[in-house]
């Protein structure tokens, strides 16, 4: 089947963007093999570049933990002992010492300094935790996540979400858990489980956002009544702001909106939430729906400047899902923390359920402690991640805690912001070349992180041609047909917009996992399409 017409791309409108990725990748690849274009694949936010000093201080570590286990025995076929606790501080110093020539042995002195001479870590207990942990000869515990492990990635949460916040996170529980898409199932998933949402409950999801919020509540087991929260209009300037009027954000003052999840910054079209908006959230919390769950994701958070969490603004309500992965180059890690406040909604919510439901939860828990009613909801959420039967091998594996921690101290160190400011630049710097080289005209706008761009096509079709062509443009092709253009006959693959409830003809563009001048050659190609089908419509009027 022809992959352009209308019939086929009809067929694929339905499925996922990831899934319809697929596709366009084989589709563009082939392009590029019949033609002298570049394959270039801006479809999915994987980062084109890693944060090197942290995995040099891993493995490092790693090195010294080995020579550890070595020093308790050795046989062969390479079989050693596990670190013992015994005088292994003062080994660790020594190395650390021994390897300062390095960045990555600067970085890893500087992260054990941090927590024994500001977190107050004993020395002893901090280097075994370590030793064991790069091994990874035991289950990690406690299952929730490493003392130390929590103990730095707190104050890096309140530095990075928190806009620096005061109480370096003390105030905060985390679970470790296998990327960002692991810490959204749980978090569904324990939600549902202590009766705090049910099959059929309506919840409210702010759009435009990541697909498997919008395809998680349709899944039969929770089958939500949906409520949609739209960025998505035009002003009357024409352009989209990607904010949430009032009128859209009043919609959660409806107690029977159990739930909110939101990506903040979004993504697509990657804008922080405006102060205005925030404070709307509060005063609806505060004075129409106190018991309102709001799941927040915020991986891009690092990208923006200064940014203001919804879990120091409204930490009794929020459950937040931080993924380093992003920001430091590590998809492949799976790293995330889902986060609450140690004072929060959701274990009120629990003790004040009816004898009925209270019951059923001590059934489900009642082998994990004697007083189920004070398990609180996140250690819920560990033990639902095994089914609660195997809460006792729960939890995030120790090595990836470990390089968890050194990726929350590279930036507690970094003092100056100097990273940050790096990755911004270079976002932002691909950004620039991306609309540039449309032609289309951005308004400066300090909410915009970059990270993704979300071009709404029937925008710039209005403002370029006109109603008239704009109005034209659907009765000759369906919505996908830039998508599947761009990798059919230009060699690039970008995401549909439709997919993240995004305007039906806007395209989604990466500015992550490609280089500055690739940019440039997409923002000509997405114009290109867009003077191509005004030439068409040219023709039909003749």
């Amino acid at each position: 089947m022809d992959p352009l017409s209308r019939e086929y791309e009809k067929s694929l409108s339905s499925m996922s963007p990831f899934e319809i990725k697929n596709k366009l990748i084989a589709l563009a690849q082939d392009d590029t093999r019949k033609s002298t274009a570049t394959f270039l694949n801006a479809g999915r936010g994987n980062p084109n570049w890693i944060a090197y000093d942290a995995r040099e201080a891993f493995f490092l570590l790693g090195a010294w933990a080995v020579a550890e286990c070595k020093r308790v025995y050795t046989d062969s076929p390479g079989i050693a002992g596990i670190p013992s606790r015994a005088g292994i501080a003062s080994r660790l110093e020594k190395f650390l010492v021994d390897n300062r020539d390095s960045e990555g042995g600067r970085l890893l002195e500087g992260a054990y300094r941090y927590l024994v001479d500001k977190l107050e870590a004993d020395p002893d207990e901090l280097a075994h935790e370590w030793a064991e942990g790069i091994i990874g000869d035991q289950y990690p515990t406690p299952p929730r996540i490493l003392k130390y492990t929590e103990a730095i990635i707190q104050p890096y949460l309140a530095q990075e979400l928190g806009n620096r916040d005061a109480g370096e996170g003390r105030d905060l529980d985390l679970f470790a858990t296998e990327g960002g898409t692991a810490a959204m199932c749980y978090t569904f998933d324990t939600l549902q489980t202590n009766h705090l949402v049910k099959k059929g409950d309506r919840i409210a999801l702010m759009a435009p956002l990541f697909t498997p919020y919008i395809e998680i509540p349709e899944l039969n087991r929770f089958g939500f009544d949906v409520v949609t929260i739209s960025a998505n209009k035009v002003e009357a300037d024409g352009y989209h702001y990607w904010q949430y009027p009032d009128s859209e954000l009043d919609k959660l003052r409806d107690p029977s909106v159990k739930l909110v999840c939101m990506i903040n910054p979004s993504n697509p079209p990657s804008y922080r939430l405006s102060d205005h908006d925030l404070e709307v959230l509060i005063d609806i919390v505060r004075k129409d729906n106190p018991n309102l769950i709001v799941v927040s994701d915020e991986v891009y958070a690092t990208f923006a400047d200064k940014f203001d969490s919804l879990l120091y603004r409204l930490p009794q309500n929020t459950i937040c899902v931080y993924s380093f992965s992003k920001y430091f180059g590590a998809t492949g890690w799976r790293l995330a923390v889902v986060a609450t406040a140690k004072k929060n909604i959701f274990d009120r919510m629990i003790a004040e359920l009816p004898q009925d439901k209270k019951d059923d939860l001590a059934r489900r828990y009642g082998s994990l402690t004697l007083d189920v009613e004070s398990l609180r909801f996140i250690d819920r959420m560990v033990a639902d991640s095994r089914d609660v039967a195997l809460n006792h091998t729960a939890g995030l594996s120790t090595p990836q805690q470990i390089m968890m921690s050194l990726f929350a101290a590279k930036c507690l160190l970094d003092t100056s912001d100097t990273y940050k400011q790096k990755m911004q630049a270079m976002i932002h710097e691909r950004w620039n070349a991306l609309w540039k080289n449309t032609g289309f005209t951005i308004i400066p706008d300090k909410l915009r992180v970059g990270y993704y761009s979300e071009i709404d096509m029937m925008v710039w079709a209005k403002k370029f041609y006109g109603d008239e062509f704009a109005a034209w443009l659907p009765t000759a092709h369906e919505p996908l047909d830039v998508t599947m253009r761009l990798a059919v006959e230009k060699g690039i693959v970008v995401l549909n917009g439709s997919g993240f409830d995004a305007p039906e003809w806007s395209i989604r563009t990466s500015e992550a996992n490609l280089n500055r001048d690739d940019y440039e050659i997409i923002g000509t190609k997405v114009r290109q399409i867009l003077e191509e089908y005004h030439q068409e419509y040219l023709a039909s009027k003749k």
